[in-house]
């Protein structure tokens, strides 16, 4: 049976009578709320994983009384229904209060082992920051985000995780790219889980209105609560741990580059300060490789959220975090100075991780104009990155070829204008790989472990979508069970590693995606 304590609501200001309808919520962090019922609830699917962790056996998760909560239709004992208060930079504005628009917490659990998880139902009703909207979530975002959450815990990237995907019954109209069709699509609810979801914006807000009472009310329950072995720190305690939080988020970003995976959307809003991937929305996996690309269609023209400007937009939603805590911290330099500590992280974990990529060792200097020689002819030759990655392991180091990376490539005639400059990388590559003097089977087990054979990728995720939207959920649970172990291979389903087909290159949920649910 999970223990709710709901520190949170304990411990931070909430808002007293709040009222029903989207308003500003001054000095507070949290407003009361409750999820509106659904319809017709259904269990769709629900991670085993995260069941097991939160001490819920399959019989538990999957019975009426779970699903009806998990439908935002009952509570119970013990549970708080909340949503938080925060405000964001989007694309680099500021946009003032946004807040849990379509977020309702169930509180704070403690399982069996002490470990402490925040329950969130995203798509569960009207919160007093849902602007206008309905607080509701359509199938295909919550699909998405559900599988996607697990597949990233998997693939041993930092992430939020989803415990259920429950459709609701109900219709929800949506308007998908913004072009003035809105179309009804079934509703969904995804149980989140954390053990914080607190973000960058939540400490934005109350600097942005020189509310340092709460602000520091936020930074005192956030150090004490998530990182307590910052909290005696005295005087330097907010600069210490603003440069945790800074190395955390440079080995997140370091972890989506390794896997090629673009958020979509890094607002302030979307930044953890666990530094955990949060918020899955127009999200997608590079696959023919090209560094400017970005899944969001809001994104297309200024590419801010693009693949190769991640680590620099890292940077940036950390120096607005900074001008936040320095609002209350003893000596403001202190805390920008902490700064530096993401970008040594950055460089320190890059170097690690795509020295294993590649199959060194160790990472030499010279290794990075192999690197970025490999990169420029991926790119050129129009290479799917994860199977690039894969299939480099497969090369034989004594006689390298092109053809054992055939499978990797879109084009056959892009491939054929570049095969001569792969050939020459091919064979700097294994000359230097021949000098580390290694058991090749080392070597291989090295690159394996890194780079994967299965990811999200959006084709596969939109057909599951297709389907289960057509009242068949089995894809989901597949991707599901085939995405827990991302670094195997796995006889018999070939087919979920097989690059993009053609004609999901400009498919609608395949290539672009919107900022809509």
């Amino acid at each position: 049976m999970l223990r709710f304590d709901n520190r949170l609501v304990r411990e931070t200001p909430g808002e007293e009578n709040p009222a029903p309808h989207s308003h500003q919520v001054l000095g507070a962090l949290w407003s009361p709320v409750w999820p509106t019922p659904a319809s017709n609830p259904r269990l769709v699917a629900y991670s085993r994983e995260m069941a097991h962790e939160l001490g819920l056996a399959n019989d538990e998760i999957t019975s009426w009384d779970w699903v009806a909560v998990l439908a935002g239709n009952a509570l119970l004992p013990g549970m708080a229904t909340y949503a938080t208060c925060y405000g964001g930079h989007q694309f680099g504005s500021w946009a003032r209060q946004l807040g849990d628009g379509r977020a309702i917490f169930l509180g704070e659990a403690v399982n069996g082992e002490g470990r402490r998880y925040e329950l969130q139902l995203k798509g569960a009703g009207t919160t007093p920051y849902s602007r206008h909207a309905d607080g509701r979530a359509v199938m295909r975002s919550s699909i998405r985000e559900f599988l996607c959450s697990e597949a990233m815990h998997h693939l041993g990237v930092p992430t939020t995780r989803a415990l259920s995907l429950v459709a609701t019954g109900d219709a929800v109209v949506r308007d998908m790219f913004y072009d003035g069709h809105p179309v009804q699509e079934p509703g969904a609810i995804v149980c989140r889980v954390a053990p914080s979801f607190l973000r960058f914006g939540h400490f934005e807000l109350p600097a942005s209105r020189g509310d340092e009472d709460l602000l520091r009310r936020i930074v005192d329950f956030t150090l004490t609560r998530d990182f307590p072995e910052f909290a005696d720190d005295g005087e330097e305690r907010i600069a210490r741990w603003f440069g945790e939080v800074c190395e955390r988020t440079a080995r997140l970003v370091v972890d989506w580059t390794r896997v090629g995976f673009v958020h979509g959307v890094m607002n302030t809003d979307n930044m953890s300060i666990l530094g955990l991937t949060i918020d899955y929305g127009p999200y997608g996996w590079l696959e023919d490789f090209d560094p400017a690309w970005t899944p969001n269609t809001t994104d297309a023209d200024g590419r801010r959220y693009c693949f190769a400007r991640q680590p620099e937009i890292a940077r940036w939603n950390l120096e607005r975090l900074a001008e936040a805590l320095s609002v209350v911290a003893a000596e403001a330099s202190e805390v920008t100075s902490q700064l530096n500590r993401y970008n040594e992280t950055y460089s320190r974990e890059f170097q690690r991780v795509f020295a294993a990529k590649f199959g060194f060792s160790a990472w030499r200097e010279s290794d990075s104009t192999l690197l970025e020689r490999a990169f420029e002819l991926m790119q050129a030759a129009e290479a799917d990155m994860t199977l690039f990655f894969r299939h480099l392991a497969d090369v034989d180091v004594g006689t390298p070829s092109v053809i054992a990376l055939q499978e990797a490539f879109y084009d056959d005639e892009r491939l054929a204008a570049h095969t001569e400059a792969l050939a020459q990388w091919l064979h700097d590559w294994a000359t230097r790989i021949r000098s580390q003097d290694e058991p090749a089977a080392n070597r291989i087990a090295r690159m394996n472990a890194v780079n994967p054979r299965y990811v999200l990728r959006n084709y596969l995720a939109q057909q599951a979508i297709e389907r289960a939207e057509n009242g068949d959920p089995h894809m989901i649970w597949e991707l599901l069970d085939v995405l827990r172990h991302p670094y195997d291979d796995q006889p018999g389903r070939e087919s979920f590693a097989a690059r993009r087909p053609e004609w999901a290159r400009h498919k609608a949920g395949c290539s672009m995606l919107s900022c809509s649910s």
